[in-house]
């Protein structure tokens, strides 16, 4: 189970966009994915830890976290995303 970051297509940009947005202050917290979540960072940066690895990500990324994921998010910078779920 792995989290997918790449910098975000113009496709992607535009398509998310029209999603709906969520934002964090700086802080720390565990989550569980219970399906697919696709998400546009527009502000921000965070890492996430799961199973033993971590991953960062920022402005401009295009992240997917897997069904089934359960990780810490530390939110180190104020995020804002856009995001959809499968």
């Amino acid at each position: 189970m792995e989290i997918t970051v790449k910098k975000a297509s113009e496709a992607q940009i535009l398509e998310m966009k029209s999603k709906p947005t969520w934002g964090c202050e700086v802080s720390q917290f565990n989550w569980h994915y219970d399906c697919e979540e696709r998400s546009l960072i527009t502000e921000g940066e965070v890492e996430v830890s799961y199973g033993g690895k971590s991953v960062s990500f920022g402005v401009g990324d295009y992240v997917v976290f897997p069904a089934g994921l359960s990780c810490v998010w530390k939110v180190v910078k104020p995020v804002k995303k856009h995001y959809v779920f499968a």
